[in-house]
């Protein structure tokens, strides 16, 4: 009895071996098949539908099988189960015999989120915004203020009744200063200036006019230091509920904030003189929503969980580029195994239509057959695996061109082996190079296509998952930050380690790894 026993070939392992050798390549294989194993079993990770549910003493798997509502309500309905839903009807709340059981995120890729669950984990704010105090007077030529406007804080009148002091007297002014305010009085052009110190002394540029100006006007405004507003959030009845944040609050300020949170807007001064904005910002949702508690990377443009959509995404574009590199392998090969093998006529007439063929619009022919078909996965598969192959087969073409000359192959055809067998069983175990140092690449270029089809809106049909498609909402909504970061993070790692895997391959198959350049 014969046992089929399969052993790779000498230089093989040492090619295995040395990509074994490389880490960083290693390792970024292990990682890419690792998030493409994590990806097809996305089900259990982001999943609208219980895995598990009992209801009525008997026991349901929804995670696998249909079941409409009027299974559970007895109201005859035939619809699609809202289990999200469901689980807060009285049936479920209201007795602990009858439950589901759900996976970690309770979402779907497609599943519209109930804006209530938001607000439900959001809580009011109250937000201190740092305000500088800001006022003017006009001044005479010996300095004398002849009008105000909310200047009294500078002055330390503590009011508006400014008229008639010398600002002299109050304020220090650096001859630069007075240099420019001598030079409006006698009607002469002056660049604008500030004077920095305890409040910015400001004077406006000053261009001639047909006669001098009686007075001058300067502005004055208090630095702050740290302009940043701070949030602090409250509880549904308005009481504080951040001790840690309210705690950096001085006990004036604090008490006054207290008093205007009822009023919802107004103003505050703390111990040191600070004047402070103060408004409750009230929970508000609205799509696309940023990240909160339940959906850690935020929510699309349609109340979509952008943590499923991404996932999703991930399987759906690994798929599309293994499918789609395996296919444009496949014509590739047989392609170029043709004019390598024969040459001739045959190679110079398949050149000549190769290049014909590349050189039509790609993007002009999928819109065309998206018009004509409508879009799909398979559709974006053909149309994208019919121009993808011509890159691969100019590379079988030269292997084949040279080992067709080869000593085994000659022996080959001595012994009466059909040509396809000679070219497919012989020589090209023997042209696999250029197939296995491409894939990565050719994989990486995959998945990147499909996201920039979807970008531009001639990719996969809505509504299904895609990274292009959430990168074209963060087009329309450039403030939704985690529309942007998120599916660019995922496209950039996953395109990264397989840049590295490609890059680990080609070594292991360099037959001088240690070579280099003097």
């Amino acid at each position: 009895m014969k046992i089929f026993h399969f052993q790779f070939d000498p230089t093989t392992r040492k090619r295995m071996k040395r990509f074994r050798e490389k880490k960083r390549a290693f390792w970024s294989l292990i990682a890419l098949l690792a998030l493409y194993l994590i990806s097809l079993g996305s089900e259990l990770i982001c999943n609208e539908r219980p895995i598990l549910m009992r209801c009525e003493g008997r026991w349901y798997f929804p995670f696998l099988k249909f079941h409409p509502e009027g299974t559970f309500l007895n109201n005859g309905s035939q619809t699609r189960t809202d289990y999200l839903k469901l689980r807060s009807h009285p049936l479920f709340s209201d007795s602990k015999k009858n439950f589901m059981l759900f996976v970690p995120v309770p979402y779907g890729p497609n599943t519209v989120i109930d804006p209530a669950d938001v607000l439900a984990v959001q809580k009011p704010k109250v937000v201190i915004q740092p305000q500088p105090r800001a006022g003017s007077v006009n001044i005479d030529t010996n300095f004398v203020i002849v009008r105000s406007r909310t200047a009294g804080y500078f002055m330390g009148t503590g009011d508006d009744h400014t008229d008639g002091m010398v600002l002299t007297n109050v304020w220090a002014l650096n001859p630069e200063l007075r240099d420019a305010i001598r030079a409006r009085f006698l009607n002469t052009e002056s660049p604008g200036i500030t004077q920095s110190g305890k409040a910015e002394i400001s004077l406006s540029p000053y261009t001639p006019r047909s006669a001098p100006p009686r007075d001058i006007r300067l502005t004055f405004r208090e630095p702050v230091a740290d302009s940043r507003s701070l949030a602090i959030d409250l509880n549904d009845d308005m009481s504080i509920a951040d001790s840690k944040a309210w705690a950096k609050l001085d006990a004036q300020l604090q008490e006054q904030v207290l008093a205007v949170i009822p009023n919802r807007t107004g103003q505050a001064v703390s111990s040191d003189g600070a004047l402070f904005n103060v408004r409750v910002e009230e929970p508000q949702v609205r799509w696309p929503h940023g990240p909160v508690r339940g959906h850690l990377l935020g929510i699309d443009i349609a109340g979509r969980d952008v943590f499923a959509r991404i996932l999703y995404g991930l399987r759906i574009s690994m798929t599309f580029g293994f499918l789609l590199v395996i296919c444009s392998m496949c014509i590739g090969v047989f392609m170029g195994a043709l004019q390598g093998y024969y040459g001739g006529r045959l190679d110079l007439t398949m050149q000549r239509l190769i290049e014909i063929w590349s050189a039509l619009p790609f993007l002009y022919i999928m819109i065309l057959m998206g018009s004509i078909y409508g879009r799909s996965f398979l559709l974006l598969l053909f149309c994208y695996g019919i121009f993808n192959w011509i890159g691969i087969s100019y590379y079988m073409r030269a292997e084949f061109f040279r080992l067709r000359k080869q000593a085994f192959v000659d022996a080959a055809r001595c012994m009466g082996i059909p040509p396809l067998k000679i070219m497919f069983r012989h020589i090209f175990p023997n042209a696999l190079i250029p197939i296995v140092t491409f894939f990565p690449f050719s994989l990486v270029g995959a998945i990147g296509a499909l996201t920039a089809l979807d970008y531009l809106g001639f990719g996969l049909p809505p509504p299904t998952p895609s990274w292009g498609e959430l990168l074209q909402q963060a087009q329309q909504f450039r403030w939704a930050w985690w529309l942007i970061l998120y599916p660019s993070l995922a496209l950039f790692m996953v395109m990264l380690l397989g840049v590295f895997v490609g890059e680990g391959v080609r070594d292991a198959y360099d037959p001088r790894p240690f070579s280099k350049m003097e």
